[in-house]
């Protein structure tokens, strides 16, 4: 097997797209199909079903798939140590994080390049709410780990990593706290807390809406600059706020209950940093937070929260 169709194969087998996989091997879609039918050649039947609305796997595809996997990435592992060692990757990277869930991907990450590259240190931060690119933009952070998309001209953006559900964070005394589940019209009937600080709009409207679905308008609460203020706003009742499902377990809190929507997009999370400035360091963090990512998916967060017994975290093709 030739290198190319080794990547074509594994590349295609995560994206189960051809459009996507051209992109990311910078090649056409005809190019593309050709390496993946001299692989079915090579190994004399069908490792994809084609159709005009999906691709998928066949069962040797996915077998061929589990057994490949490891062992590309063990490749790719050492070459990418022998190429560090021969550029000299001895640096501080510098990464932040927007959420627990996100600083969990980086301190992951952080633990495997400890191994792979321990020339390489890793430095984490937590990505400020009021200002989620100021710190990337003055180069005090080289990546961060934050929620997707990232419609900044001056910003690069990578592959979506994970993704999870979206709940309404309430308070308990609010009727909306009694329901098992939510949906956008709801937030009609309770204002939302607003983010005060450098947010671009497009950041502001993923967070907080101005309009439902339907285009009713959505009341605006206070301004707050953080978690912890939000909640306490939440829990004294004077307004509501949209986020991640995870924040039910990592901010459990009296006063406050978190419900799921069942109709709200969820929340994708990706790398980002300064467009131009995706270095060796850098794309060897995307790299291992990738991987880890997938770790992350499959231990799922535990839910202590009504509600959300059935809310995931689950993977996204990158």
């Amino acid at each position: 097997m030739e290198r190319d169709e080794l990547e074509c194969f594994l590349l295609l087998a995560e994206e189960l797209h051809f459009g996507r996989t051209a992109d990311r091997m910078r090649l056409s879609r005809a190019r593309v199909s050709q390496l993946v039918r001299r692989l079915e050649r090579r190994v004399g039947a069908p490792l994809f079903t084609r159709t005009s609305r999906r691709v998928a796997l066949t069962s040797l595809g996915r077998q061929l798939r589990a057994d490949l996997e490891p062992h590309h990435r063990a490749i790719e592992a050492a070459l990418e140590r022998a190429s560090a060692t021969a550029r000299g990757i001895d640096t501080v990277l510098h990464v932040g994080f927007s959420n627990p869930l996100t600083g969990e991907i980086v301190l992951k990450a952080t633990e495997a390049l400890r191994a792979s590259h321990p020339g390489l240190a890793v430095e984490i931060c937590e990505v400020p709410l009021a200002d989620p690119y100021g710190q990337l933009r003055k180069g005090e952070f080289d990546v961060q780990i934050t929620e997707l998309p990232v419609r900044e001209e001056d910003l690069g953006e990578g592959p979506t990593l994970l993704a999870e559900e979206r709940v309404l964070a309430i308070g308990s005394a609010h009727p909306l706290a009694a329901r098992e589940s939510v949906s956008l019209e709801d937030l009609a009937d309770v204002p939302l807390l607003t983010i005060a600080g450098q947010v671009p709009d497009h950041w502001l409207e993923h967070h907080v809406p101005a309009r439902t679905p339907s285009g009713r308008p959505i009341p605006r609460g206070p301004g707050v600059t953080n978690m912890q203020e939000a909640l306490m706003l939440v829990a004294g009742g004077r307004g509501a706020l949209l986020a991640p499902a995870h924040t039910a377990t990592y901010y459990a809190r009296p006063g406050v209950a978190y419900i799921p929507f069942a109709d709200a997009e969820p929340t994708g999370y990706g790398l980002v940093w300064r467009a131009g400035h995706a270095t060796g360091a850098v794309r060897t963090f995307a790299r291992i937070a990738r991987e880890v990512a997938k770790d992350v998916v499959r231990g799922d967060t535990g839910r202590n929260t009504r509600g959300l017994e059935n809310t995931r975290i689950r993977g996204v093709p990158s």
